[in-house]
This record gives structure tokens, C-alpha cells and sequence, in this order.
């Protein structure tokens, strides 16, 4: 599903009424009927409602929910954030509809009894059972001031639940970022494409639980907008899961080489490796130090291992990347580099080694990166565009903060364009693992995904990442789409879990486990 900018979207508004010549009015009312049925679906108990419209296109959708629903029998109170006077274009048409049939309307925050009038709008508010908040859309300008702020503020705080219409009031519908105050929403009714800012923190906390509604808006006018930005859905990830012939064998579905492990840190080689194997890869070598072979391969029984030299401390050593090199070339394998890898001044050279010489020699290795291989590549940061267009990077903040020396701050500031401009400019797909986790590609899409829970935010989390990553590019699952495929399975796993344990002491060995379940959903 497309995701739009404030901009991408009042361009399409605009297309499709002055270029198509749908009136602005049917969309308008079109999307009033579209957010009443929302209402009748999730708030049946709820007959008193309030309305509150701005004096904008948002405001005249709240005029047509208004309308509608006394029409079909609700006590409603529409509440006017600005003078009448103030409405223009289809919101004003609408709001003389309204009086004309005598609706209960009440101004309020427009003239010098201001302090009464409030009073007396406040105490009709709060009789209601629902309010939905239709006061600005994606035409909002700067912070939000008063006498609208302390309004926003005061329904916060009420025990009423809440609809936004298209975007919580306040809310910046590009970044996620409140604009001063902002309405908390229990649901958002979202028009016709999601708007960034729901997707994202803090935006998505602000939003609550979110609906995307279609009005109409003709296809070839949203693709006129050539638009980059997707959220993963179940329907677009379920065309991306590779096929299992019946006729197939093991060498079917591409070997992956983990390479991966150092004294105390045997766990995320081991759930890289694994998961490899459980997102569907038919092989999978682990090559790890050789004194941890023993272990490894004890606790890996349907995991190959490629014992390797070491370091005094217990990790890899440059002197093993011939056979790392051959082993990959022979085998065509995907190389899943980093889990527990250590940051080793040698095991760092390794990595840098890798890189260097895949291209040089034209191997054409293609490769995924976590952890500490992320660490390394921080040290050496002109290698990454060396890595080409099949390399996946899964670095999460701190990780992404050290590849690009920005603070974690300024990064979070903006998920989707950090991802979009840093695959872009490097050529490589970089999945920027959080909340949500956000894919970039070289071509300059980003994938948003939709998928996942705070209960996986523990240990192991991201080498089980890795491992699924690699397991689907080793199926033939292009960089790109493996990114964003491997983040939504990976998700989708979690909140399998999530249901039957909860969100604490969710593992990482649990969300494992649950791939293979989540992938077979997806194919049903």
C-alpha cells in the first residue's frame, strides 16, 4: 500500500477533481459516509456523539458525518471550531446543509464571551460518548495555538474515546511529530492513502489504532505521483514468498554461509544460522572460530560448520578469509555477516577483507550485514557502496548512528527518509530496524512495515533478522524484496507469539520457532 506526504496527497486530492472532474463535494461526502460506517463498526454503544470541525476540507467531513448520522438517528452535536463566516469551498456548502435542516450547532472559541461559551460547550462534550475530531487535516501550518490548543488539551483528558478523521488534530502528517498539541486518538479513519506521520512514533501512538478508507481516488492519478514510500501489508508480502515445487531438493532453495560467533557470543551465530534454515533455505554453513565448532555443532544438529582460525580472544582471524572465500564461491551462497562476531581489531579486518576483495575479484557474493559486521563497516565507512545493489544492511539506531556519524536523535527524527537517502546514496537496501522498522532500497523506495510488538525488543532479536533475511535471498528473493519480506515475517512471528505468551519474556527463540508459521499464513 502507497504512503503519501501532505503534498503527494492534496496533489491527488486536486487531480482527480480538476483532471478527472470528480467534484470535490462527492469526495467529500463520499468520505463522510465511508468514516460513518467506521463508527457504526467498532463504536455500536455509542448514539451521542460530537463533532468537532474546523473550518477547513477536514472540518467539512465532520459536517457530512454529522449530517449522516442524525440522519440515521444519533443525538449529535456539531461543535464549530471557527466562525461560520471563516468556512469556504465544500466545507461552507456543507455547513448550510446543516443549518438548513436544523442540526444542533454550537460555536465555540470565536468571539469575546469566549470564557462562557467554553464553559457551556464543555459541559455538552463531556455528555457525549464519543467524540470525533475532525478540527485539521494534512493543511496544517506551524504549531497549533490557542484558543484551539487548550481545547485539544481538554478532550485529551476527558473519558471519551476519540476518532480522528484522516489525522489526529495537531499532528504533522509527514514526520509523526506533534505540531505543540496534539489530539490523542483511540482510532483514526485515514482518507483514501496513509499519510506518513500515522505511521511512525510518535505519530502512531497519537493515531491509536488505524483505518484506511477508500474514496475513489482513480489509480492512475495516484500513480501520476510516482510515489516511493509503501506500508508492508499482508497482501503485497504474501506475492513476495518464494514456491516449493514438489519436485524440489534441498539444493532448490540456496545454501546460506553464517559467518558468525566469538568466545561468548555462540547464541546469535547459532539464531542467525538457524533461522536461515526455518525461512526456508535449503543449506546452511556456520562458520564460526574453530574452538567453538564443538558447541555449535551440538546445539545446530541440521546446521554444516567451516571451523576457522582465531584470534587469541576467540574470534575470527583474517588468515580464515581464503577458505571463507572459496567455500562462498564454490557453494554460491549468501553470506549472512556479523552475529556475536566481535570487534575484534583482526575479526574487523576480516570483514573489511571480504568486502574488498568480493569485489575486486568480481565474486558477486551477496551479502547480509548485522552486528558487529555493521560495527566494522562504521570503521570503514567508504567500503559500503562497494558492496553493491544484493547487499542488505540491518543496522539498528546505534548501529545506523555509527555507519553515518549522526546522534540517534537526529536519525529517529525522520525513520523514512534516514532509510531512503542512506540506500540511495550507498546503492545498497538498508533495513533500519525500530519501531517501525524501515526498509530503503537503492531505486530510492522505502518499505514501512506493519508488522511486530514491544515484547521483541530483547536480545537475539535481530540475529534471528539476519538469519531470515538470508534464508529468503538464498531462495532467489531479490535484496529488496528479501528486506522487506525478512522484516514483516519476522514481525508477523512475533505477534504470533505475542498472542499466545504476551509481550514479557517474549525471546528471541520463540519468534524462531514461529517463522515457518508465519510464512505458511501468508501463502494461505
Amino acid at each position: 500500500m502507497k504512503v503519501v506526504t501532505a503534498a503527494e496527497m492534496r496533489q491527488i486530492d486536486q487531480d482527480t477533481i480538476e483532471g478527472i472532474g470528480i467534484p470535490g463535494i462527492v469526495l467529500m461526502e463520499t468520505a463522510g459516509s465511508a468514516i460513518v460506517r467506521a463508527l457504526e463498526q467498532h463504536y455500536p454503544t455509542c448514539k451521542r456523539i460530537g463533532i468537532l470541525a474546523g473550518k477547513g476540507n477536514n472540518g467539512g467531513d465532520g459536517i457530512v458525518i454529522a449530517r449522516q448520522l442524525a440522519h440515521i438517528g444519533y443525538d449529535v452535536y456539531l461543535f464549530l471550531v471557527s466562525p461560520p463566516e471563516s468556512f469556504t469551498g465544500e466545507a461552507a456548502v456543507n455547513l448550510q446543509i446543516a443549518k438548513n435542516l436544523k442540526l444542533r450547532i454550537e460555536e465555540i472559541l470565536t468571539d469575546a464571551t469566549l470564557e462562557t461559551k467554553e464553559s457551556v460547550s464543555l459541559n455538552h462534550i463531556t455528555r457525549c460518548e464519543l467524540l470525533v475530531d475532525a478540527i485539521f487535516g494534512t493543511g496544517l501550518r506551524g504549531e497549533v495555538r490557542e484558543p484551539i490548543a487548550p481545547l485539544i488539551n481538554t478532550i485529551n483528558n476527558l473519558p471519551i474515546p476519540i476518532l480522528s478523521v484522516d489525522l489526529p488534530s495537531g499532528l504533522d502528517a509527514d514526520t509523526g511529530n506533534p505540531l505543540g498539541t496534539c489530539v490523542r486518538a483511540d482510532r483514526t479513519v485515514t482518507i483514501g492513502l496513509p499519510k506518513r506521520g500515522l505511521l511512525v512514533h510518535p505519530g502512531a501512538e497519537f493515531s491509536g489504532k488505524l483505518e484506511v478508507v477508500d474514496i475513489g481516488f482513480p489509480e492512475q492519478v495516484i500513480d501520476a505521483q510516482n510515489i516511493k514510500v509503501h506500508w508492508t501489508r499482508a497482501a503485497a508480502a504474501s506475492e513476495w514468498v518464494p514456491s516449493r515445487p514438489s519436485a524440489s531438493h534441498k539444493g532448490s532453495y540456496g545454501r546460506v554461509l553464517v559467518i558468525a560467533g566469538a568466545t561468548g557470543m555462540t547464541g546469535a551465530a547459532a539464531l542467525a544460522s538457524k533461522a536461515a534454515l526455518r525461512a526456508g533455505a535449503g543449506l546452511v554453513t556456520l562458520a564460526t572460530p574453530k574452538h567453538l565448532n564443538p558447541i555449535l555443532e551440538g546445539l545446530l544438529p541440521e546446521v554444516m560448520t567451516l571451523p576457522l582460525p582465531e584470534t587469541d580472544a576467540g574470534s575470527l582471524a583474517v588468515s580464515g578469509i581464503s577458505t571463507i572465500l572459496e567455500f562462498a564461491e564454490k557453494t554460491k551462497s549468501v553470506l549472512a555477516i556479523g552475529p556475536g562476531l566481535s570487534q575484534n581489531p583482526e575479526t574487523v579486518t576480516l570483514v573489511h577483507q571480504l568486502v574488498r576483495e568480493n569485489q575486486e575479484q568480481g565474486l558477486g557474493l551477496r551479502m547480509v550485514i548485522d552486528a558487529d559486521g555493521l560495527n566494522a563497516l562504521a570503521q570503514a565507512t567508504e567500503l559500503i557502496p562497494r558492496l553493491g545493489k544484493d547487499a542488505v544492511l540491518t543496522p539498528h539506531p546505534g548501529e545506523m548512528a555509527r555507519l553515518t556519524n549522526t546522534s540517534v536523535s537526529t536519525l529517529e527524527l525522520d525513520r523514512i527518509s534516514t532509510a531512503q537517502q542512506f540506500a540511495s546514496e550507498h546503492g545498497v537496501t538498508l533495513v533500519f530496524k525500530g519501531a517501525p522498522t524501515v526498509t530503503g532500497t537503492p531505486n530510492g523506495n522505502v518499505w514501512i512495515n506493519s508488522t511486530g510488538n514491544p515484547g521483541m525488543a530483547t536480545g537475539g532479536m535481530g540475529d534471528v533478522l539476519t538469519g531470515v533475511i538470508a534464508g529468503l535471498m538464498a531462495q532467489g528473493v531479490s535484496s529488496e524484496r528479501a528486506g522487506a519480506l525478512g522484516v514483516y515475517v519476522h514481525g508477523l512471528a512475533g505477534d504470533s507469539v505475542s498472542e499466545r505468551l504476551g509481550t514479557h519474556g517474549l525471546i528471541a527463540s520463540d519468534v524462531l520457532e514461529a517463522v515457518p508459521e508465519a510464512i505458511a499464513s501468508l501463502m494461505d
